[in-house]
């Protein structure tokens, strides 16, 4: 199984050096403050990794904003149950 996903890895990244060698050309970003001008390839990495790690950012926020909900309603429940008990 590791094997089928080094391969499938390797696969991906030789598509990505081809599309970056095919698309070497300039284009120009005007962003307000700054102009940029970067490879097309290059400016695609980027925008897949930012668009990687904010997704990864959000998809970490959600769950750990949900477990610590889920923990304070068990606290609370705990302690109403404690409090039933004693």
């Amino acid at each position: 199984m590791r094997l089928i996903v080094i391969i499938f890895l390797l696969l991906f990244v030789a598509a990505g050096v081809v599309f970056g060698a095919l698309n070497a050309d300039l284009a120009s970003f005007d962003l307000g403050f700054a102009q940029l001008s970067l490879p097309k390839g290059g400016a695609m990495l980027s925008a897949v990794l930012v668009g990687w790690i904010l997704g990864g950012i959000t998809a970490w926020l959600g769950t750990s904003l949900g477990h610590r909900r889920r923990r304070r309603r068990e606290r609370g429940a705990r302690k109403v149950e404690n409090a039933t008990t004693a």
